[in-house]
């Protein structure tokens, strides 16, 4: 078994697609020209979005995201968080919470994206910054 794509259902799919573009360095693996659905290569996986319409449509009743209850997280790791999260709020992130150093040697940023969905920038583990 191998984790092929992770899907966020947000509200504007195009909107979504290009913020993580800008927010993150993403590329666009696929973009739907209805809008409804769209890929981000991530490597090994996809990054995933579908709007909440489409899957209205599907008979689905996808949640909107609360940062500040979360049960769900992405998580970019990067030699340079500060950065990365400057970058992050430069494109539109909200700051959840700053650069902290963790107990077992990570750097660690939180920020919501445009649609409330927590996006964790950290240090490779065991990586310092």
């Amino acid at each position: 078994m191998q984790l092929g794509y992770t899907i966020l259902y947000v509200e504007d799919v195009k909107r979504s697609v290009l913020f993580y573009q800008a927010a993150f360095g993403l590329k666009v693996k696929f973009l739907h020209d209805a809008g409804d659905f769209g890929e981000l290569d991530t490597g090994t996986t996809s990054l995933a979005f579908s709007s909440r319409q489409l899957m209205a449509a599907l008979n689905k009743k996808p949640s909107v995201p609360n940062p500040q209850a979360p049960c769900f997280e992405i998580a970019f790791t990067t030699d340079d968080v500060a950065s990365a999260l400057a970058r992050a709020l430069e494109c539109g992130a909200t700051l959840v919470q700053p650069p902290e150093q963790m107990p077992w040697g990570q750097t660690v940023a939180y920020v919501a994206d445009l649609d409330g969905f927590l996006v964790e920038l950290c240090t490779p583990m065991g990586g310092v910054e």
